[in-house]
């Protein structure tokens, strides 16, 4: 390592919110530092969180959403989405979503028997197909209910009990302060809160100071998510808020050594970005069939070209591919090229 990378690597450590590496415990189990993958629909499959544990330096890794109503039923032998491997259960959070707290109570008690981590309940998906099945943010109109699902969960279970919630509901909001301090006297614990109201998805920016009046309402871990991008980012919301950790989605898509590189100063180079796109098509062929894997994989593309200065030109030529092996093709072309990299991602590309 050359005395530039020296003095990046030494400047990344100085300026890494001081607590970023100290250990929490959340209901007796401890994780190792403040950085989440957050749960994402298509993204956060079993091929991509092994791909992020190849690089390490995560708190704790998150599944896509599962539906409570198919958990107690599925197979992780065929499922997409409720599959893990056994070495990182012990690290791994399943997030669930439904309408009721009975299905959400049955799935949570599968997730705790299969040795997970913790189970999440999802009251912050804005995506239309989730929300007319009475689930996701939607529960944010019905307090009450969701109150209900989180007292069943925790009666059902002794592991971990997360909750993912937004503001609110745009036009029936009820004050963020008074649903996380509800969910943390049904049982919740821990929240990872996203400053938006619902259904909105990102056409405003979060309002952090949201999460500043719930930390200062509750006494549970409250993990903020929103527009962490760098890890000044992760510094200013620290600041900002008092929150005891961050929730990290697209960014951690499109560079998913991110959480080494802001927790144990690795420290990425021309390559890595392109080497992280063929592992991944690897891992996505060890764990599905081809048609499945390319398909996950075009999910995953548009994260990839958000890195680079002409992101779109470089995801309408990877898109092309219709088989593994011309995906590789294509990325290891696009890599002798060396195009040029931005700091903050191409916002117009994050779905």
């Amino acid at each position: 390592m050359n005395q530039n990378e020296n003095k990046s690597k030494e400047t990344l450590k100085i300026h890494c919110p001081p607590f970023l590496n100290t250990s929490l415990t959340i209901k007796g189990s401890t994780i190792s530092n403040r950085l989440l993958l957050a749960p994402m629909a298509g993204l956060g499959h079993i091929a991509f969180r092994e791909l992020v544990a190849e690089f390490g330096g995560y708190g704790l890794l998150f599944t896509g959403m599962c539906s409570a109503k198919a958990v107690p039923h599925e197979n992780p032998a065929v499922s997409q989405v409720f599959k893990w491997r056994t070495a990182e259960l012990p690290h791994l959070v399943c997030q669930i979503f439904g309408p009721d707290p009975l299905s959400m109570a049955r799935a949570a008690q599968r997730i705790e028997k299969e040795g997970f981590f913790g189970v999440d309940l999802n009251f912050g998906c804005s995506v239309s197909a989730i929300c007319k099945k009475g689930s996701g943010a939607i529960l944010l109109k019905s307090p009450d209910l969701a109150v209900d699902i989180v007292k069943a969960v925790r009666q059902a279970v002794d592991m971990p009990v997360f909750v993912k919630f937004r503001t609110g509901w745009e036009n029936n909001v009820t004050p963020a302060v008074d649903i996380a301090r509800r969910f943390e006297d049904a049982g919740a614990d821990a929240l990872v809160f996203h400053p938006r109201i619902a259904p909105d998805r990102r056409s405003r920016p979060p309002l952090w100071e949201h999460i500043t009046h719930v930390k200062q309402t509750v006494s549970i871990p409250v993990f903020g998510n929103g527009n962490l991008f760098e890890w000044s980012d992760c510094e200013r919301m620290f600041e900002q808020t008092g929150c005891d950790g961050f929730s990290i989605g697209r960014m951690a898509v499109a560079h998913p050594w991110l959480f080494a590189q802001w927790s144990q100063g690795f420290i990425p180079d021309k390559q890595t970005g392109f080497n992280a796109a063929i592992r991944l098509t690897q891992l996505l062929l060890k764990y599905h069939d081809e048609r499945t894997a390319v398909k996950l994989f075009k999910k995953y593309v548009p994260y990839f070209g958000a890195g680079f200065k002409f992101g779109h030109a470089i995801c309408k030529e990877v898109l092309k591919g219709n088989e593994i092996t011309e995906i590789q093709d294509i990325i290891t072309t696009l890599a002798l090229k060396k195009p040029e990299t931005t700091l903050r991602p191409n916002l117009h590309l994050f779905s």
